[in-house]
């Protein structure tokens, strides 16, 4: 393994023409990942609770999870400031920050093809 392969993610797929499609979308293609990789992009380093109020509706349970996983999947680092009291402060690695232009297409294309439904209802989310 040289040093351009170090920081890669190890998947195995069947099908090589689409497996780099289908392991990001594993990554962030849970219904918050790609929101919480935005908010960071967007505001930089937070706190859990600047981080939940900035992602409208999520509940901590969900946050907290959805942060687990980004962190295991090498996308979001945990940081525990030393002071009193300590507080803990959530960032993107360098491969989460790469992640902007495909967050940045997801939002110009919901730009491009959503309308707000009428009522909650009637989302398909």
């Amino acid at each position: 393994m040289d040093d351009s392969d170090r920081d890669r993610l190890a998947v195995w797929c069947a099908g090589d023409e689409w497996c780099p499609i289908t392991t990001t979308a594993t990554l962030i293609g849970r219904k918050w990942h790609p929101v919480i990789v935005h908010r960071l992009l967007e505001g930089g380093p937070q706190g859990f609770n600047a981080l939940k109020g900035s992602v409208d509706g999520i509940s901590s349970k969900v946050l907290s999870d959805s942060l687990d996983d980004l962190e295991d999947a090498g996308l979001v680092e945990r940081a525990i400031i030393s002071e009193k009291p300590f507080r803990v402060e959530y960032s993107l690695t360098e491969r989460g920050a790469d992640l902007e232009p495909v967050v940045e297409s997801m939002r110009e294309w919901g730009e491009r093809h959503l309308v707000p439904a009428e009522d909650r209802s009637s989302s398909v989310v």
